[in-house]
Formats: C-alpha cells, structure tokens, sequence
C-alpha cells in the first residue's frame, strides 16, 4: 500500500502543473486548478500506474462511483481499488 498517496498525489500535481509538495489532502481537484480535461488524464495515469479499473464515467462525472471532491478522497478510493484487485 505505500506509495499509493505519493504516487496519486504525483499524478494530480502533474495534472495541476504544480509540485507534489504544493499539493494537500484536502484540496479539491478544482481548487487545484485540474479541469475535466485534465482529471481525465489523471485517471488514465492512476489506471496505468495501478493496473486498476477507476469506476468514473467522463460523461457524466456526478454518476460515478469515484468521488473526486478532494485529493483525499481521490487516494482512498485508488487505495481501497488496490487493496481489492490484491485480494
């Protein structure tokens, strides 16, 4: 399980144009400055960093069952997705 935050924390960042370390748990991805474009992208790198299935659907973001209202948030599902496909 470690390196889940680092990583995911990584990716958001690297969406945001800013450094891991400008980065806190309780930001939003909008407070961030990420925009639809780039959450997008953010889920395509946690997928392939991870070698996981991130359950969001980009046409209609409040209907999936990836809750992406903080950075937070963001890191506990991709580490309970984890934890999951290591079962």
């Amino acid at each position: 399980m470690s390196g889940v935050k680092e990583r995911v924390i990584e990716i958001i960042a690297e969406q945001a144009v800013l450094e891991p370390s400008d980065v806190s748990l309780d930001q939003s991805l909008e407070e961030l400055g990420v925009d639809s474009m780039g959450l997008v992208e953010a889920i395509f790198s946690i997928e392939e960093s991870f070698d996981i299935q991130v359950p969001f659907n980009a046409n209609e973001p409040e209907k999936s069952d990836f809750d992406i209202s903080s950075v937070a948030t963001v890191v506990a599902t991709v580490e309970k997705l984890v934890a999951e496909q290591a079962d």
